[in-house]
């Protein structure tokens, strides 16, 4: 009979920390890229508004109509600063969440990797235990054949 692993429960549990990590790198992942994806929209509202004012300006514009869309481009700069530090702040997060899963990936595959040489030698140990009991068979099987002899 093979002895069981005896840090089953701890190789569980490390399964269960790196699928959590899993998951949450995968929500990190996918917060960094909402993140740059606003921030993309954000520079095209801004070409694009900028385009505008150079056509009205073009057009003609009162000082006011000019200190209005001025004003808003500031406010939309202002906005892409923002998102840009939140972008910087969610690949920060990102990178640390990657190095969390992978310490967690390697003490998993550790753990495993011991788990896998025990299977080994108790397979092997039975195996021997086989052997043994296979070999005093057929040595009692001919003992008691030549006994009859």
């Amino acid at each position: 009979m093979a002895r069981p692993f005896s840090l089953q429960p701890l190789l569980e549990l490390m399964q269960e920390r790196t699928d959590e990590a899993s998951r949450r790198l995968g929500q990190l992942i996918a917060a960094e890229q909402s993140a740059k994806s606003r921030l993309e929209l954000l520079d095209q509202y801004r070409a694009e508004y900028a385009e505008k004012m150079q056509a009205a300006t073009t057009a003609g514009l009162t000082r006011m109509e000019l200190a209005n869309y001025q004003s808003f481009l500031a406010r939309i700069d202002e906005a892409i600063e923002q998102q840009r530090h939140a972008v910087r702040q969610a690949e920060r997060t990102t990178l640390a969440g990657k190095e969390h899963w992978q310490g967690q990936n390697k003490r998993l595959k550790a753990l495993d990797t011991l788990s896998q040489r025990h299977d080994a030698r108790e397979r092997y140990r039975e195996g021997k235990v086989e052997q043994k009991l296979l070999d005093e068979y057929v040595s009692r099987k001919y003992a008691t054949r030549d006994e009859k002899d």
